[in-house]
């Protein structure tokens, strides 16, 4: 019996003794045996601080999201050979889509938020904060990353999506991981990081696999270190309560399974698209993955008077599933991960039929293709049916984790939305109606208890992600029983993993620490005009103060008939009693461009083009007569990736404007970027 590899310490390492068998999920056949006896968890743990750590530490967040994008490109090479292997959970190879290739798409995703934050390995954190009366002391949050590790504790339910999806975001952050995956499918995982390590593309000790117990690992963790976990409330709670983590203040992220519900509007009728569209929602949550997935739906809310009809659309649709073998081509739906697993569910579902009935499916048989019901963990759908869903607590507290779900009535959407936060807190909602006041209704009222609320009518539901996926640029979490946290969510998710700091001192003082340039530093004037420098001559603060223009009557009233922009305050005849203005003001627009003529300069040179402008501001109305000048700085810089051969070497410039008038009043700030050639 082939032993799996504990990846630690740049080695693999197989657990002493026989550990624990692991079987096919299908054929009931023994594959390997998995078990972490006998590591040194102490050494583990040193390994990934003082190697993993210093190293990510070092790379900027450019030099961390290109290494998740060739990690993304190398695992895509590799794919065929982890589906032959995901068969063996008993997942079909759409589900193995969502856990695989959706893995590796998170990767990716994680690759491209690289350019969200600066090419250094630290960054500025939101907008600084002013101290002092004359701007000689100011303050800016930074961000750094923990000198510790993240432990990421998984389900058995996604042994691929649930690693990647993790790693993708401290590895951006610059912190190493260990994983933990659940042990049942922890083959599918073991043979992801094998391509890993062969890759060579991580630093030593940015990841770390173990296959079996984590033995004393948490007891050992400090308040750099992190612990994320994926599971059930139970596991967690147990988990989360570690004395060491507790004692240690060891920030401790859980996503729990929870009671995921959709509910359909008042508003819909059977021959509405919105009733066909609710029907293949539940029936997809319910027989995708065999209905293992912490986002599936678990109670179904529909009005009382569309009870019955809807009971027997979803009885038909699931009647039209086809159950098996999963590498039959013809089965869409394949076996739970293991009898244990089967055995569970089927002692929740005891629980729930103590306030519900059974209306669809059966908890001993199912009809097969090309498997043995006794032999592999098979379990076909469950619909089951409470009548009283506001009597008793069962259907919002017991969750059967597989292909199970509740259908239950209810009289108007307040009831709907009460009974959805009957659940205690839950990952992910869904309202199917075709009125945009009910979605608001039920949006407003249900999201103090749902991490994520999707409406779904005819005109998002071809393009919809579904109620059950969790997207990286989104939050992945809920409140109260799903875990209280929140995974992925795009920058959000990368800040778990940093050190939040609030620094004070001087703006030169910030502009050194952050790269970018702080208004009121000191700005460094050359005869070198900033735009004929290239993007590596450039440094944060070069500046060039400009010449001045007089602001004219003839001036506004061109700008007004060049670009049509005739409202009254830039009427030299206008009425200004009971405005903001005293007479006749310059477009906002027209002093931007005045000043882009100030400070432009003209002959051809590296600067490639105007890519923007992020944010701009008028400070002081500018009347005729005022005359203007340009402080133009250089305030950040960020390199880009070459597309190709044909590409330019290239990067993005950002430049801090301040005009002001003869009186030395900033009227007008702006930052605009520009495209600027490299040597």
């Amino acid at each position: 019996m082939k032993k799996l590899g504990n990846y630690v310490t740049d080695r693999w390492i197989p657990g002493q003794g026989e550990g624990t068998l692991l079987l096919d999920a299908v054929s009931g056949n023994p594959l390997y045996q998995a078990g972490s006896t006998g590591l040194d968890f102490f050494e583990v743990l040193q390994y990934a601080r003082n190697q993993g750590n210093p190293a990510l530490r070092k790379m900027s967040f450019h030099e961390r999201g290109r290494m998740l994008k060739a990690l993304a490109l190398h695992l895509q090479g590799q794919l065929e050979k982890f589906y032959q292997i995901s068969y063996q959970t008993g997942a079909t190879r759409a589900d193995s889509w969502i856990d695989l290739e959706g893995g590796i798409g998170n990767l990716f995703s994680y690759a491209s938020l690289r350019k969200k934050f600066q090419d250094q390995p630290y960054c500025a954190d939101g907008d600084p904060v002013n101290l002092s009366k004359n701007n000689s002391f100011i303050a800016q949050h930074i961000l750094v990353p923990k000198e510790g590790v993240a432990v990421h504790i998984n389900a058995y339910n996604f042994p691929v999506w649930g690693m990647l999806e993790k790693i993708a975001v401290n590895l951006l952050a610059g912190m190493p991981a260990i994983v933990k995956p659940a042990t049942c499918t922890c083959f599918l995982t073991e043979a992801v990081v094998r391509e890993i390590h062969a890759s060579a593309i991580l630093p030593k000790g940015a990841l770390q696999l173990i296959c079996g117990s984590t033995g004393n690992l948490l007891d050992l963790l400090n308040a750099q270190d992190v612990v994320t976990f994926t599971g059930s409330a139970l596991t967690g709670l147990k988990l989360k309560s570690n004395p060491s983590l507790l004692k240690e203040n060891v920030s401790f992220t859980m996503e729990a399974d929870s009671l995921n519900c959709i509910v359909l509007g008042q508003d819909v009728e059977p021959e509405m698209p919105e009733w066909e569209i609710f029907v293949k929602e539940v029936r997809k949550e319910m027989t995708v993955k065999a209905g293992q997935k912490c986002t599936a739906i678990r109670r179904i809310f529909v009005p009382e008077n569309k009870l019955e009809q809807m009971r027997t659309s979803i009885s038909r649709a699931l009647a039209a599933t086809l159950i098996g073998n999963p590498m039959n081509e013809r089965v869409r739906m394949g076996a739970l991960a293991g009898q244990e697993q089967r055995k569970e569910v089927k002692q929740q579902v005891q629980k729930l039929l103590a306030s519900s009935q059974i209306i669809y499916g059966s908890l001993e048989q199912v009809d097969l293709i090309d498997a043995d019901f006794q032999k592999g963990a098979f379990l076909g759908p469950l619909l089951l049916e409470n009548l009283h869903p506001l009597i008793g607590e069962g259907a919002h507290q017991i969750e059967a984790f597989g292909p199970v779900s509740t259908l239950m009535p209810y009289k108007d959407l307040s009831e709907a939305i009460l009974l959805s936060k009957k659940g205690k807190g839950s990952l992910c909602s869904t309202i199917v109606t075709s009125l945009d006041a009910q979605a608001k209704q039920y949006v407003v009222e249900a999201a103090t208890h749902h991490g994520r609320i999707l409406v779904l009518n005819r005109h998002n539901a071809r393009e919809s992600t579904g109620h059950g996926s969790p997207l990286p640029m989104l939050v992945h979490g809920g409140p109260g029983r799903a875990g209280g946290g929140e995974e992925m969510g795009g920058v959000r998710g990368v800040k778990h993993y940093m050190q939040r700091a609030a620094v004070q001192g001087s703006p030169d003082n910030l502009t050194a620490i952050t790269s970018i340039y702080q208004a009121h530093a000191t700005q460094k004037l050359s005869d070198k005009h900033p735009f004929r420098k290239y993007f590596e001559e450039l440094e944060v603060g070069d500046s060039v103060h400009t010449s001045k223009r007089l602001i004219t009557r003839e001036d506004i009233r061109q700008f007004a008939e060049l670009s049509g922009d005739h409202f009254y305050a830039h009427d030299e005849n206008g009425v200004f009693e009971d405005t903001l203005f005293e007479k006749q003001v310059a477009h906002g627009y027209f002093i931007l461009s005045a000043a882009a003529g100030l400070f432009v300069e003209a002959a051809k040179g590296p600067v490639l083009l105007n890519y923007g402008i992020d944010e701009c501001r008028f400070l002081k109305p500018v009347y005729a007569g005022t005359t203007i000048g340009v402080r133009f700085t250089c305030k950040e810089k960020t390199g880009q990736d070459l597309r190709d051969e044909k590409d330019i070497p290239k990067g993005i410039v950002k430049w801090y404007v301040d005009v002001y008038d003869e009186t030395g009043d900033s009227v007008m700030i702006a930052t605009i970027l520009t495209m600027v050639r490299k040597k």
